[in-house]
C-alpha cells in the first residue's frame, strides 16, 4: 500500500482547512479486506474532508508488528497502513502520539517524538501537510482512569506538564534542526474537564496547560456539547481554555479546537444527531476554531449487552446517516465556495472570509 518515490504535494485545495471532520479509532465493523485504518481514511476523504484524526501506533493493521517496528517514526516509516494513510491527499493530521519505548522522565526532550518529527518533516517537505501530534483526553489521563471523580495529585500535574514540555521541545527542536517548506509540524494537549476547571477544580486548563508552552489545545468537549445552550455554553468553555495558554505570537489565529463531540445512536435519533451537530460547527465556526472533528466515522464502542452504541457516521450495515450527509453537503459547499473564490480572486480565502461565508451558508441552508 506504501507509494513509491516521493509522497505528492497536495493542491492548494486540499490543503485548505475547512476546519469540519471526523476521526477513526479502532473501529468495531468494516467492509472490505483493507486494514481498517485505510478504509475509513479513504471514506474520510470520499466524503470531502481535508484533516483525519487516528492514533500512530504499532496496532493500526491490527496485527503483529514486524521486528523492525519499534518506534513511532518505524511505524510512520514502515507500517504500510500508515505509511498509505500519511500519503493520502489530506492537508491536517491530527495524530495522537504516544512512544512506543520507555522515555527517560529527566530528559529535555522526548527523543523519539522528535525522531518522528523530523521524519515527517522531511519526508513530506514541500506536500502543503501539517501535522498535529498530541494525546487522548489528558483531564482522564492524569486521575489515572476515565471517569473518575477524583482530584488530581500534585505529582501527576507535575507529571503531565514536563511530559508535555518535552514533546513541545522535541517538536521545536526537530523543526529547528530540520530545513523545510510547505510542511509543518505542531504539539498540542487535549483537556476533557473544561467546566470542572471553570468552577474552580483542579485539570489540564487551569493547572497544566498555563505552565506549558504547547501550541494548541483539543477540547474534548462532551461536558458542553452533550448539554442544552451550546451557542453560550460553547464559546465560554473556549475563551476559558484559550486564556490559558502561554503566548505563541508566531501562530496566528484561535489555538483551541473541538477534537471530540458526538451524539450517540443508542440515545440519540437520526435527526437530532444531524441537527445537534449542525448546532456545534455553527458555534465553532462562529468562535473561529481551527478544527470541529464528530466522533467518529465508524463506532467504536459496545454497550454491555454487546450492541453498538451509534458513535458513527456510517452505521455498522453500511447505512449513511442524516448526520454523514450534514458533513458531506457542508463540505461539497466549502471546496466549491473556495474554488469559486480562488478563481475569482487569484488567492485563497483568508479563514475569517471562508467562515464568515460557511456561518452564512449552515443560516440559510439549515445544514
Amino acid at each position: 500500500m506504501a507509494g513509491s518515490g516521493s509522497p505528492a504535494s497536495v493542491s492548494e485545495l486540499d490543503a485548505f482547512n475547512y476546519v469540519v471532520g471526523t476521526q477513526t479509532f479502532s473501529p468495531k465493523y468494516q467492509f472490505t479486506g483493507k486494514p481498517w485504518l485505510v478504509e475509513t481514511a479513504e471514506v474520510i476523504r470520499a466524503m470531502g474532508a481535508s484533516v483525519i484524526k487516528f492514533r500512530l501506533d504499532d496496532n493500526i493493521r491490527r496485527g503483529a508488528q514486524p521486528e523492525n517496528i519499534r518506534t513511532l517514526r518505524d511505524v510512520a516509516a514502515r507500517d504500510p497502513a500508515a505509511k498509505a494513510v500519511l500519503d493520502m491527499a489530506f492537508g491536517h493530521y491530527l495524530i495522537w502520539t504516544y512512544p512506543m519505548a520507555k522515555e527517560p522522565g529527566q530528559s529535555a526532550r522526548d527523543e523519539e517524538l522528535y525522531d518522528l518529527c523530523c521524519y515527517l518533516l522531511k519526508t513530506y517537505n514541500g506536500t502543503r501537510k501539517t501535522f498535529y501530534l498530541g494525546h487522548w483526553e489528558g483531564d482522564w489521563e492524569i486521575r489515572g482512569r476515565a471517569g473518575s471523580r477524583e482530584d488530581p495529585t500534585p505529582q501527576s500535574i507535575a507529571g503531565k506538564i514536563g511530559w508535555l514540555n518535552r514533546r513541545q521541545q522535541a517538536v521545536d527542536d526537530a523543526k529547528r534542526d530540520t530545513p523545510h517548506h510547505h510542511v509543518d509540524v505542531f504539539c498540542y494537549a487535549e483537556a476533557n474537564l473544561v467546566r470542572d476547571c471553570m468552577q474552580g477544580r483542579p485539570g489540564m486548563a487551569n493547572e497544566v496547560i498555563p505552565h506549558t508552552q504547547i501550541d494548541f489545545v483539543s477540547y474534548s468537549s462532551y461536558d458542553t456539547s452533550n448539554y442544552s445552550g451550546v451557542e453560550t455554553r460553547l464559546p465560554e468553555a473556549l475563551d476559558y481554555v484559550e486564556s490559558r495558554l502561554s503566548p505563541k505570537p508566531a501562530i496566528k489565529g484561535r489555538r483551541v479546537w473541538i477534537g471530540e463531540y458526538g451524539y450517540p445512536a443508542s440515545r440519540h435519533a437520526p435527526a437530532e444527531q444531524a441537527a445537534r451537530t449542525r448546532q456545534v460547527i455553527r458555534a465553532a465556526l462562529q468562535w473561529g476554531c481551527p478544527f470541529v472533528l464528530y466522533w467518529e466515522m465508524y463506532n467504536n464502542e459496545l454497550d454491555k449487552d454487546g450492541k453498538q452504541r451509534g458513535f458513527w457516521l456510517i452505521d455498522d450495515q453500511g447505512v449513511k446517516q442524516p448526520v454523514y450527509y450534514t458533513h458531506q453537503r457542508f463540505l461539497q459547499w466549502a471546496r466549491g465556495w473556495v474554488a469559486d473564490f480562488a478563481k475569482r480572486a487569484h488567492r485563497l480565502p483568508t479563514f475569517d472570509e471562508y467562515r464568515g461565508k460557511a456561518i452564512e451558508f449552515l443560516d440559510a441552508t439549515g445544514e
